[in-house]
C-alpha cells in the first residue's frame, strides 16, 4: 500500500502523542482539557473549541501525524479543510486540502505557511489519510537574545520531500509576531481554523 494507507508503528524510542484512545497529552493553551473529540480512533478538530497543544515541551524533534481531510468537499482555497502543525507553537506547517485544490503557493498543504511553497503537492484525495514526517531543528540564540541560528525543518508528506532543511524566519511569522524573540522548547500546536480535519498516529523522537 502506498504511505499513509497503514498506520506506521512508533519506534521503541518515541513518545506517542495520541494512539487513538483519548487527549490525555493535549491540552488548550491555557492548560484546560482539550476541547476536541475522539472518534472511531481519530483526533477530530471541534470547530471553535480552539487550538490544541501537547502539555509537554519540545525542542529538536521528530515527529509523525497523520492527517484527513472530510470527504464531502465544501469551499475552495484556505477555507478548505484548513488546520495546522506549529513546531514550539510557533513554526507553521500547513494542513489544507490541496487535491485539485488552488491558493497561494506558500499556503499549500506542506508549505511553512507564508514563507516557503512546498517542493511539489503531494496531497491525496479528500478521505484518504496524508502523512507528515517532519525533522525539526530548534533555533539557537545568543547570550544577549540575538539570534545565533533560525530553525530548520524538513518535511515529507506521503513520503514525498516537500521541504528540505528549509530555514524558518521567525521575522516572517504570520502569528506570534513576538515569536523572533529568544524562546526555549515549547509545545506543538494544532490548529482549530473551523474544519473537522481528522488526525491519527501522533509521536514524537526527541532529538
Amino acid at each position: 500500500p502506498a504511505p499513509g494507507d497503514v498506520l506506521i508503528p512508533a519506534p521503541s524510542d518515541a513518545q506517542v502523542l495520541f494512539d487513538g484512545k483519548d487527549l490525555a497529552q493535549w491540552c488548550r493553551k491555557d492548560g484546560s482539557p482539550a476541547a476536541w473529540t475522539v472518534e472511531n480512533g481519530d483526533m477530530v478538530v471541534k470547530a471553535k473549541s480552539g487550538n490544541i497543544q501537547t502539555k509537554r515541551n519540545f525542542g529538536d524533534c521528530q515527529l509523525h501525524i497523520e492527517w484527513c481531510t472530510p470527504e464531502n468537499v465544501s469551499d475552495t482555497g484556505q477555507l478548505r479543510s484548513n488546520s495546522g502543525v506549529f513546531m514550539q507553537g510557533r513554526y507553521e506547517v500547513q494542513i489544507l486540502d490541496n487535491y485539485g485544490n488552488e491558493t497561494y503557493a506558500n499556503g499549500q498543504a506542506g508549505s511553512i505557511y507564508k514563507q516557503y511553497a512546498p517542493l511539489v503537492n503531494a496531497t491525496k484525495a479528500p478521505g484518504q489519510w496524508n502523512v507528515y514526517h517532519i525533522i525539526y531543528t530548534a533555533p539557537r540564540f545568543n547570550a544577549d537574545g540575538s539570534l545565533l541560528s533560525a530553525a530548520q525543518i524538513t518535511v515529507l508528506q506521503n513520503g514525498v520531500l516537500v521541504q528540505n532543511n528549509t530555514t524558518i524566519n521567525p521575522a516572517r511569522l504570520v502569528r506570534n509576531a513576538c515569536s523572533s524573540r529568544p524562546h526555549g522548547d515549547a509545545p506543538i500546536m494544532l490548529q482549530d481554523h473551523g474544519n473537522a480535519v481528522r488526525f491519527r498516529n501522533i509521536w514524537i523522537r526527541e532529538l
